[in-house]
């Protein structure tokens, strides 16, 4: 029996996984609105009479919480506070057979390209002129750029390409204008994210593109700093580094997943690179690019990984001395190549793993950020959290990377502002300082 007045043309939007699900959101929510739909993206208001899950189905503890969140949402249809659930993304592409038999109170199913076919089901049109338009759910002074989607690499562990499909680049005129209405409309940071940046233009041009890319976002008025995510170790386009070496306004920033150390978990995860080139490239990229931030993810736990290698890796994270790293638990994914092998490692052991990982990234963070204070960063700020403005250095992405924090009772600063920040003191993953 329903207990509140839901409104008819109002649909909620919740998203789960990764900033490329973002996007996917912020499009389909700009479709529905340009169709007047009143469209809210996961708000407490709970009027909307109309639920869109877009679901990850990458590794074991996205696939939970995806799970677990059309559950919710389905016992609130059962209840009469919702009057239709549908779920797109990741985890409705690769499962969606099964998920039809399990979820019956799920009103209909879409994959990852399904665009069209979900605004119809919504009675709303796919509108081509959108192109390149989305309903923004960041604030309004930074945005994720997908240039590209799908994956062709092999990677032994990896789904993506399942859920995905194979790598197709936007094309670089459409993404231009995008960044021109972007910046128009008060962005000043554009956040490149793909699930290989570093294969951009290879499908559409013949050959890749990345670095021309790079130049001609670039020359977008407004745009203060380009940030550059996923980038392939194997094949990197060297040509990338001359232009984020030449261009004020691509910051000195560089994601570049390596994953592992040993020479023999990396042949067998299909990387098709070794220790001593991945080293190699470190070396270049540094070279090429002074104080450029390498940020990095590993996998601790992939099958047979040996104690010796995770102390091979431990080794390496105090030796490199990456500026940011992730670390993620080996998920045993099914149809990947690496589910034929043994998940040898129990996840205790791979918990243990990851937390050694992060603290010995944690002593070299403190000892990078240490080397900070006294020194003047421009800062662009994102947010006033309790008693603190918050921000990042040109060094730092929304939600995974470092904060600079400064005194609101002291200073006043403006949400979306780039301000030069005087840094008087450093914690392994914060940075404070005051107005220079």
């Amino acid at each position: 029996m329903k207990t509140k007045t839901l409104k008819k043309n109002k649909i909620q939007v919740v998203t789960l996984g990764c900033s490329k699900n973002l996007f996917d959101s912020e499009v389909l929510m700009g479709q529905l609105r340009d169709n007047k739909f009143e469209v809210e993206h996961e708000t407490d208001c709970e009027d909307a009479s109309i639920v869109v899950i877009n679901t990850c189905g990458f590794i074991d503890n996205a696939k939970k919480e995806s799970i677990d969140t059309i559950l919710r949402f389905g016992e609130a249809k059962k209840k009469g506070l919702v009057d239709k659930v549908i779920v797109t993304g990741c985890l409705s592409e690769r499962y969606k057979d099964e998920l039809v038999k399990e979820m019956p109170e799920v009103d209909a199913f879409f994959g990852t390209r399904d665009l069209p076919n979900l605004l119809k089901a919504l009675g709303a049109d796919y509108k081509h002129e959108l192109v390149g338009e989305r309903l923004l759910t960041t604030p309004r002074h930074y945005a994720y750029f997908k240039i590209s989607e799908g994956c062709d690499r092999p990677c032994s562990f990896c789904a993506i390409p399942l859920m995905r499909g194979k790598h197709v680049s936007r094309p670089l005129e459409e993404m231009v204008a995008e960044a021109k209405r972007l910046a128009a409309g008060g962005t000043r940071e554009l956040l490149l994210i793909a699930q290989d940046s570093t294969y951009y233009g290879l499908d559409l041009y013949g050959k890749r593109r990345l670095a021309d890319l790079l130049k001609a976002l670039s020359d977008v008025d407004g745009i203060g700093w380009i940030r550059l995510h996923y980038a392939f170790p194997t094949g990197f386009p060297l040509d990338v580094l001359d232009v984020m070496r030449e261009r004020a306004n691509i910051a000195k920033y560089l994601d570049m997943p390596v994953q592992h150390v040993s020479d023999r978990l990396l042949e067998s995860m299909r990387r098709g690179t070794t220790k001593a080139k991945t080293e190699a490239l470190i070396e270049t990229i540094r070279e090429k690019v002074p104080g450029v931030a390498l940020r990095t993810t590993l996998i601790v736990g992939y099958p047979g990984e040996t104690k010796a290698e995770h102390a091979q890796m431990l080794e390496w994270v105090s030796k490199v001395r990456f500026d940011r790293l992730g670390v993620f638990p080996y998920s045993h994914e099914e149809n990947t190549h690496a589910f034929t092998l043994k998940d040898s490692v129990p996840a205790k052991e791979k918990k243990r793993r990851c937390d050694a990982v992060m603290a010995a990234q944690q002593e070299v963070s403190l000892s990078i950020n240490e080397a900070k204070v006294g020194k003047t960063l421009k800062v662009l700020f994102d947010s006033k959290e309790g008693s603190n403005f918050v921000g990042r250095t040109e060094h730092d992405s929304p939600e995974v990377d470092n904060e600079v924090l400064v005194d609101a009772k002291k200073h006043y600063l403006r949400i979306g502002d780039f301000a030069d920040i005087k840094v008087t003191a450093a914690e392994a993953f914060d940075l404070f300082g005051e107005p220079a």
